[in-house]
């Protein structure tokens, strides 16, 4: 499968923060005929492992999580769902947005939204708060009841389209891009002698404070971490955000990043030819999964590689299909480059 089907397929999938089952049980089945092991945890983290077989080798850690931002029932009112956020959803993004209830089977849903013919002009510059709003399913209460209880999770329907020639568009992409880079990135190691071993670590709960790297960095024990997250591309609207979209990877540089890796990316990069640019990430931490795998133990050599992307947190995210490959050559290029 290539990246941009592999991606389009992580996409469609529906993972919420804390419901991301289905996700890593594709993934896991997806990676097992080329890791050494494929195993789980108590918090859902999808850990594949390739072995070098040689004494003494670092274990290298890839991550990218697989939690996406959504919506968990709170219960129904004539009908109507009641919800609350799983994860920074921007409340923009509700009113008259097409939804997927995660019942077995799963419903179709819609947000409601008042018409602006009987807004006032105060009501029409606002953003309605979640517990103003609800879904519509079609149920009467007694149905909504029995079918959807509180605790069902909600995800954003399926969007997922190629934009253009260089671009994909669609809900999740922060961060099943990144987790399908790994992946590509991961398949492609498993396929050659190398002098580390390497782990593909696709977690969990990144969207409700990191938890799931969290506790991999623990269990997994890397002697080095490349975290692979999305960063903000550049936009009509926002042209001072420094990474544009088609330029490359982002290597981060700043305390959350060891100083050395940072520097041997950027080397790497220009070495083989990919196209990067350095991202200064000021303060301690970066709001990604390296912060948490910094932390872990006495601490992680960490590097972070960002995935420029355009409208974060919406339905509507879009990356360049070129930043991903270049991500991929870079995480490549670092695991083998490593010597014993």
């Amino acid at each position: 499968m290539d990246l941009t089907e592999l991606t389009r397929t992580l996409s469609n999938l529906s993972g919420p923060s804390g419901f991301e089952s289905a996700v890593y049980a594709w993934i896991a089945e997806y990676l097992r005929p080329v890791a050494d092991e494929v195993r789980t945890d108590a918090l859902g983290n999808m850990i594949a492992v390739k072995r070098c077989g040689k004494p003494g080798a670092k274990m290298i850690l890839l991550d990218a999580h697989m939690d996406e931002i959504g919506f968990i029932v709170t219960g129904a009112k004539d009908g109507f769902l009641r919800f609350g956020m799983l994860g920074g959803v921007d409340q923009r993004m509700l009113p008259a947005r097409e939804v997927k209830v995660l019942t077995d089977p799963p419903m179709f849903g819609v947000i409601d939204t008042m018409p602006p013919h009987v807004l006032t002009d105060e009501e029409k510059e606002k953003a309605f708060p979640p517990d103003k709003l609800c879904i519509d399913v079609g149920l009467t209460q007694e149905e909504a009841e029995r079918l959807v209880p509180p605790g069902t999770p909600v995800v954003y329907g399926n969007t997922f389209e190629e934009l253009g020639e260089k671009y994909l568009c669609g809900k999740a992409l922060d961060d099943r891009a990144c987790a399908a880079i790994i992946i590509k990135a991961f398949e492609r190691l498993c396929g050659e002698e190398l002098n580390a071993d390497v782990c593909c670590l696709v977690s969990t709960q990144e969207e409700v404070g990191h938890r799931g790297a969290t506790v991999a960095a623990w269990s997994v024990q890397p002697d080095a971490a490349l975290v692979v997250d999305v960063t903000h591309g550049r936009m009509p609207d926002a042209p001072e955000v420094p990474c544009e979209c088609g330029k490359g990877a982002a290597i981060g540089i700043g305390p959350n990043m060891n100083p050395a890796l940072s520097r041997e990316l950027i080397a790497l990069a220009r070495t083989r030819g990919i196209a990067y640019r350095p991202e200064a990430v000021p303060g301690g931490n970066s709001g990604t999964n390296a912060h948490a795998v910094q932390m872990a133990r006495e601490g992680v050599v960490t590097g972070l590689i960002s995935l420029p992307l355009k409208y974060m947190h919406t339905p509507v995210e879009v990356v360049c299909r070129e930043d991903m490959d270049a991500i991929v050559e870079l995480l490549a290029a670092y695991v083998e480059s490593l010597e014993v």
